[in-house]
């Protein structure tokens, strides 16, 4: 499960990648994706939904930034090191 943003900037929606690839609105279950929606327990909320239950979205949408509310997320790749040398 992979959790998104999506939607036009400024009004986007929580949603999740499901194991098969496609796009879930998670909207009903989740008002957005941010830091309170991240911690250990929410996770585990989110975990047990029957996620093929959930309404697939349609069409192509824009994704956003993963998470609401974060003004700075740094992220380094797992090669860096291949790339430090």
């Amino acid at each position: 499960m992979k959790l998104v943003r999506y939607g036009n900037p400024g009004k986007e929606k929580p949603g999740l990648i499901d194991a098969s690839g496609k796009l879930r609105d998670l909207s009903a279950v989740i008002k957005d994706i941010g830091p309170d929606q991240l911690s250990d327990s929410a996770i585990a909320k989110l975990r047990k939904l029957k996620t093929d239950k959930l309404p697939l979205v349609k069409g192509s949408p824009r994704y956003g930034s993963p998470v609401n509310g974060v003004p700075k997320f740094i992220a380094i790749g797992l090669n860096y090191a291949d790339h430090a040398a």
